[in-house]
């Protein structure tokens, strides 16, 4: 990997699709090493719990400032709304939602799929990988933003495992028996699942206007952190990449 790709400054993707002020913040900017170089956001990484909280504060900073919402991720349809400041432990959840302005609230992946939506007068955030679509994330994100009042959502896909990358096994068929479609052959009885168009296809079904950037984590090192490539590699850890949308 250039090391120069590395030390530049934070480099946010943005979708035209939002008009919150967000990002899908690349592994560029941080203070980070080796493995983690450089903004690595996730604390529950090996990384050093200083150099996390820099990156965090770094993304922070970038977004206006705001004190920033994280989740303790665990592949759920658990949905929490912050109505205020940050407050203890992070809680057990994928999905987080605010109609309370001056928040900002932040996902954290490494090939999931980091969902940003806006809703005009409240937002969201959700955490996405096969389990937490076929839990019904997504939908329950959704959910919780109406209740609060949102107007018409649109939604951002942010970086993730692309469609050519991702191969499953069988049995995830199973788990999404109407988006066959999204499935195509792989090597022997392996599949390639269509992550992002399965998520697309969720959310025009809640409806939710939606788009993925195209970005495919694993097939570009030197912006972004990969659970599976590092996992094939056999390197034991990973950095996560921040998403992250205020109101």
């Amino acid at each position: 990997m250039r090391q120069a790709s590395r030390d530049m400054a934070l480099d946010p993707i943005r979708s035209p699709l939002l008009a919150a002020p967000h990002g899908f913040f690349t592994r560029a900017g941080g203070v980070s090493g080796g493995l983690y170089a450089t903004l690595n956001g996730g604390a529950g990484s090996d990384d050093r719990a200083e150099a996390v909280a820099e990156n965090r504060a770094r993304v922070a900073r970038h977004m206006g400032g705001c004190p920033m919402h994280g989740l303790h991720q665990v592949h759920s349809a658990r949905v929490v709304v912050a109505d205020g400041p940050p407050r203890g432990e992070r809680p057990r959840a994928d999905g987080i939602v605010t109609a309370v302005r001056g928040q900002t609230l932040s996902v954290l992946t490494a090939d999931c799929l980091p969902v940003l939506l806006d809703g005009g007068t409240v937002v969201g955030a959700a955490h996405a990988g096969w389990r937490g679509l076929a839990a019904g994330v997504l939908e329950a994100t959704v959910e919780a933003m109406r209740g609060l009042g949102a107007g018409p959502i649109r939604a951002a896909v942010g970086p993730a495992i692309g469609p050519d990358a991702y191969e499953v096994g069988p049995e995830l068929r199973d788990a999404f028996p109407e988006a066959r479609t999204f499935f195509r052959p792989g090597r022997g009885d392996r599949l390639m699942l269509d992550l992002p168009g399965l998520a697309l296809a969720r959310l025009a079904a809640a409806g939710v206007e939606a788009a993925w950037t195209g970005h495919c984590t694993h097939a570009d090192e030197d912006r972004f952190f990969s659970f599976r490539r590092a996992t094939h590699r056999g390197e034991g850890d990973y950095g996560r990449l921040i998403a992250a949308i205020a109101l």
